[in-house]
């Protein structure tokens, strides 16, 4: 547990450093994001997520890494029905039409345990229920674990309020992109879009959209949801000799990938539910990963993310 000094010192620059051999993994508290994840060697640093800018002030999205609490995604016009009361949330990413990845990126986060290579940050979250904009007040929670080889989070949601809500969560890490670097991932179908990237019809992926293959970030042009994630995505990148391999449990079974166009990063996300999961699963669709989290119930993932670099 930090110190007085040390939580006086983490307020004033908002990040928190861990530290594991070659390992280093930054963390800022607006956000609860990841800015950096890095390995140091003799020939210099390799970033792993692509890094944050410098300074302060920088919004979530250009950041390496944010949670994703208590939904992923989009919400259709932040609108939804649940046990027969409607609510409205913020319009939270505009131009969109839609609420978008919930509200702990936008959140401020505490520190409630640090080591040298290990922190647990957590986001208490009540207004949003007192506005009528989210059936129960929670908690949110991501504790990090860094070590020499990999990094593992744990993100977690726990219902604090007197009835039930929906909940979802994931992670959005942002990784570089470099010409040659490719995304292999064991998925099944995968969601059409519309126009504003909301779901439309459930496909089997086109060849250049299929992960199972190998796709190209730098040339794919994905912004989609797949099911049946199968827990493991491996990213190469040959001209680092390098790769990342992304693991996670059975909870979360959609990955997003994202691949912008003209971009330096793309995305590959592991979430517990599929787009507007809440709205489809009151439509009656049952493989949407929709959940709804009792009052005291906790409901948490894994994920790890392990790098690796050839051996001359």
């Amino acid at each position: 547990m930090p110190d007085d000094r040390a939580k006086t010192e983490e307020k004033a620059d908002d990040r928190v450093t861990l530290r594991a051999g070659r390992a280093e993994l930054e963390l800022s508290l607006d956000g609860g994001c990841i800015t950096a994840f890095r390995w140091h060697g003799s020939a210099g640093a390799i970033d792993w997520m692509r890094p944050a800018p410098a300074g302060s002030g920088f919004p979530p999205t250009d950041t390496a890494c944010f949670p994703l609490v208590p939904y992923s995604n989009r919400i259709r016009d932040g609108r939804f029905d649940f046990e027969g009361r409607l609510y409205q949330l913020p319009l939270n990413f505009p131009p969109e039409s839609h609420a978008i990845h919930g509200h702990g990126w936008q959140g401020r986060w505490q520190v409630e345990a640090r080591g040298e290579a290990s922190a647990t940050l957590v986001f208490e979250n009540s207004d949003s229920a007192t506005r009528g904009e989210w059936p129960a007040a929670y908690r949110a929670e991501q504790r990090f674990e860094l070590s020499e080889d990999d990094l593992l989070v744990e993100i977690a949601v726990s219902n604090e309020g007197d009835q039930s809500m929906p909940v979802g969560l994931g992670l959005h890490p942002y990784f570089p992109r470099t010409p040659e670097c490719r995304l292999t991932a064991e998925v099944g179908r995968m969601w059409e879009n519309d126009d504003e990237v909301m779901p439309t019809l459930m496909v089997t992926p086109p060849p250049e959209k299929d992960p199972n293959h190998g796709v190209l970030p730098s040339s794919a042009g994905i912004d989609n949801c797949f099911a049946g994630f199968g827990g493991k995505a491996v990213i190469e990148w040959p001209e680092w000799r390098a790769k990342m391999t992304i693991y996670s449990g059975a909870s979360l079974g959609f990955l997003v990938v994202f691949t912008p166009p003209g971009e330096n990063f793309f995305c590959v996300e592991p979430v517990s539910a599929m787009t507007d999961a809440v709205n489809l699963a009151q439509e009656g669709r049952g493989d949407t990963g929709f959940r709804s989290l009792a009052p005291g119930e906790r409901f948490a993932a894994k994920l790890r993310f392990a790098p690796a670099l050839e051996t001359a």
